[in-house]
């Protein structure tokens, strides 16, 4: 439970994700168990209960106590009675939270004048039971490391070594082949280099194609005679068929050799 936090400019301050799921108007409530002068007296306000706490918001402004919220898991002992004369009530107890603006336990009694009582009643026993089971009543115990058979974790990998300053060592995990090394791979021996005198068992042979028959040999061809060269050299136009261009053969020279052209300036 905790005191003044749960009212912001007359309305009622709820928590992000919370929802209201009940409230009725004209109710009364009254503390015992406690001394201090927030508890005295009989408050009258309105009530809600949501998803998480129930939050009483006074209508008195000069009232020292101007909202009162308390989550399910905070509630004990809640009952509802209907005596015969007077209106239906809830009570109950409430421990305080962390920072809740008060300390200890205190007992409740909530009245509704109006009526509501019963269906807010049973709403608040369902949600009350259920956080009660729900949740435990006390902390869970300290962590305390065994008494023997464990050993401190070892310095992180990248803390660097005293005199670097602050540079980390290089590794030498990853040094050089060794020397007259061979590298060896997962292929079936030889290997090129290594035990040359080792005998390869042959393979299981299998059949070859047989031999081309005779009569498909390749025969060289005759040479090629003058008109079949210039009919193969020759440029057919599909414009004028009735016409070939045949290539006019080039005949190339050997330059003159130096000497000779030495001879030539001489004459000139």
């Amino acid at each position: 439970m905790s005191v003044n936090t749960a009212h912001a400019n007359g309305g009622v301050l709820i928590h992000a994700g919370e929802t209201i799921l009940l409230f009725s108007d004209n109710t009364t409530i009254e503390f015992s168990g406690q001394d201090g002068p927030m508890f005295k007296g009989t408050k009258h306000g309105r009530i809600y209960l949501t998803t998480h706490r129930i939050i009483f918001n006074s209508k008195n402004a000069k009232d020292s106590m101007q909202s009162f919220s308390s989550p399910f898991i905070s509630m004990s002992d809640v009952e509802l009675e209907q005596p015969i004369f007077g209106a239906n009530y809830i009570k109950g107890k409430i421990r305080a939270q962390p920072n809740g603006n008060w300390s200890g336990e205190v007992k409740f009694k909530l009245s509704f004048q109006s009526g509501g009582c019963i269906d807010f009643g049973q709403a608040l026993l369902r949600a009350a039971s259920m956080a009660q089971r729900n949740g435990g009543g006390m902390s869970p115990p300290p962590y305390t490391p065994p008494t023997s058979g464990w050993y401190a974790a070892p310095p992180p990998s990248y803390t660097p070594s005293a005199g670097s300053y602050g540079w980390l060592p290089q590794n030498s995990g990853f040094g050089s082949a060794p020397a007259n090394g061979v590298f060896m791979h997962d292929n079936p021996p030889p290997y090129p280099g290594i035990n040359s005198n080792y005998n390869v068992t042959p393979g299981p042979s299998y059949p070859t194609l047989p031999p081309a028959s005779s009569a498909f040999q390749n025969t060289p061809s005759a040479p090629m005679t003058k008109d079949q060269e210039a009919a193969a050299s020759a440029y057919f136009d599909p414009r004028a068929p009735n016409s070939a261009f045949v290539q006019q053969p080039q005949f190339y020279e050997n330059p003159p050799a130096y000497s000779e052209l030495d001879q030539m300036k001489k004459k000139d």
